[in-house]
Parts: C-alpha cells; sequence; structure tokens
C-alpha cells in the first residue's frame, strides 16, 4: 500500500492587506502588482502569531480531519524557512503543543519547495513500515523577513500555514511518483541575509522551464499522461509562472488551481493551503490524479502525482 493523505487543514491570519493598502507604502500599483504576479492582497500574521501558532491550528485541523490524536502521530515535519527561532524546531514546538508525546519532530529546509520534501520524506517513513502516521506542515511568517521598503519582493508574500496527515492508503491511491531536484548554483538568485533578496528575472525563467519539465517527467515515472491529469496544484509564486505548467500539461484553467491572488505566495505553505481550499471547494474527488509542484530558493524543486483519497 502506498503513503496518502488522509487528513487535511489549513490556518490563514485574519488580517489582509491589498495592493491599494502597498500603493500608499511604497512606489507601486495595484495594476502592475496584479498583471505580473496575479496577486490582488495577501494575509499577514499579527505581531502575537508567530510561524509555531499557525502551525499549530492546521495540524490540529488536519489531526481533526484524519480523525487520528496526537499521540498517535510518529514523526512530524515541518517545512519552513521562518521558524520561530533557529532551535527548538517548529516541529519540536508543535510536538509540545499539540502533545504528540510518541513523535519525532524536525523541520525541512528547501524554501517553497519544503513540503514536497516533506511529504516524500513522510513517503519513505510510512511505506517503509517504519512509522505508521506522519503530520507534514508547511508554514510560514514571511512578512517578517520582508524588507517592506523594497517593492520587487513586499508585494510578493504572504503568511499562513497548510498541513496534511499522511499514512497508507487503499489500493491504488496516494503518491505513485515523485521528483525533487536541486541546483545550488542558482543560490544566488534567492536568499535571505536581513531580509529576502531575489533576482526576480533568473528566478521566473528557472521556475517557467522547471516547473513544467517536472510535471512532464512525474507523469513518465508513473508511466501516465497527460490526459490522466485531473487537478494541478502548483506553488502559488506568479499566475505566469503558473500558466507556463497549465500549459504544458494542456489543461483547461478550471482544473488547476489559483490561490496567489488571495493569499500571494506563502513559500512551503502554498501549496498545502491551495489543496486544502479545492478539497473544501468540491474540485477534488476521490481518485482524481493530482500533480502538485513547487521551487523555491536553493534552488530547489519538487513535484508528486498522487491519486486523491484515503
Amino acid at each position: 500500500m502506498s503513503a496518502g493523505i488522509i487528513g487535511i487543514g489549513r490556518y490563514l491570519p485574519e488580517r489582509i492587506v491589498t495592493n491599494k493598502e502597498l500603493e500608499q507604502r511604497m512606489d507601486t500599483s495595484d495594476e502592475w502588482i496584479r498583471t505580473r504576479t496575479g496577486i490582488e492582497e495577501r494575509r499577514i500574521a499579527s505581531d502575537d502569531i508567530d510561524t509555531s501558532d499557525m502551525g499549530y491550528i492546521a495540524a490540529k485541523r488536519a489531526l481533526d480531519d484524519a480523525g487520528i490524536s496526537p499521540e498517535q502521530i510518529d514523526l512530524i515535519l515541518v517545512a519552513t524557512v521562518t521558524p520561530d527561532r533557529a532551535f527548538p524546531s517548529v516541529a519540536c514546538m508543535l510536538q509540545e503543543k499539540l502533545g504528540a508525546v510518541r513523535a519525532a519532530a524536525l523541520d525541512v529546509s528547501a524554501a517553497c519547495a519544503g513540503f514536497m520534501y516533506a511529504m516524500v520524506t513522510a513517503k519513505q517513513f510510512i511505506e517503509t513500515n517504519t512509522y505508521k502516521y506522519v503530520l507534514v506542515v508547511g508554514v510560514e511568517k514571511l512578512s517578517k523577513i520582508v524588507d517592506w521598503t523594497d517593492r520587487n519582493t513586499a508585494v510578493l508574500f504572504g503568511d499562513g500555514a497548510g498541513a496534511v496527515v499522511m499514512g497508507k492508503v487503499s489500493e491504488g491511491r496516494g503518491i505513485v511518483s515523485f521528483e525533487l531536484g536541486a541546483d545550488g548554483t542558482g543560490g544566488k538568485y534567492l536568499y535571505q541575509d536581513d531580509f529576502v533578496v531575489m533576482n526576480g528575472r533568473e528566478v521566473f525563467k528557472f521556475a517557467v522551464r522547471q516547473m513544467g519539465e517536472s510535471c512532464i517527467r512525474v507523469l513518465e515515472k508513473a508511466g501516465l499522461t497527460k490526459a490522466d491529469v485531473d487537478f494541478l496544484i502548483p506553488h502559488q509564486a506568479n499566475i505566469r509562472i503558473m500558466e507556463a505548467a497549465r500549459e504544458r500539461l494542456e489543461l483547461p484553467i478550471d482544473r488547476m488551481s489559483i490561490t496567489v491572488n488571495k493569499y500571494g505566495n506563502t513559500s512551503a505553505a502554498s501549496i498545502p493551503i491551495s489543496l486544502v481550499e479545492e478539497v473544501e471547494a468540491g474540485r477534488i474527488q476521490d481518485d482524481d490524479l493530482i500533480i502538485m509542484v513547487g521551487f523555491g530558493g536553493g534552488l530547489t524543486w519538487g513535484a508528486i502525482a498522487l491519486r486523491w483519497g484515503k
């Protein structure tokens, strides 16, 4: 039996920051942001809510959805580049908050591709019968590492959390193939010093190429074709990058998740946040083949072909 998703949950901060509000802060415009990124607004966490707080709420909702108690979790993996502090890890903080007393815990740092890396790591533990249940969380408070005077980066990012509980699922469902990759020579194009620094042109070129190629390769690994794909959940970084991946798969636009307009780029949280949105809206059904694909600083990338259902 394959590893798959048996529970989902997410958390989004209440505060909405619109493009119009950003116009008042910096030399930008709503039209410029929308036409180049697809972003109209984003959620920003308050000062008294940190990464672990958002991750806890999403994780609790995923556990409730799975019908699993915290004590049953064997491993907690948290994909984030914005931990509360260098250590202890956000995963260890969640273990305490949840009361997951049996769980091992660690953070995964692969930037916006982190959730893919964490899911694939969970798959290995589950399918080797090492662990039964793994909690995977993607969570970011990017607002604390963004320079709010830099119009090239500040308009892009938002805060939020998404979580899944992974375990064995019925025959034919779960993760059917995956690809993980990295190109350290591109690290200079997207990194953090005091704040996020990005060479937008180079990252855009990389992402357009890599997202499409990864989608095709996971299908080939699974012995599937474009015609088999029911739904695409790309990392919500930029609508033009997302569109390039959709066109590579020859999917109609209503079969791609688009949440970037509402939440901006939430890095490792963007794919699980979008997954919850689509499942709750009824756009993903049992036995649908989903492609999840992301890219991030590192440079890193990851793609998963998953047959939905428990």
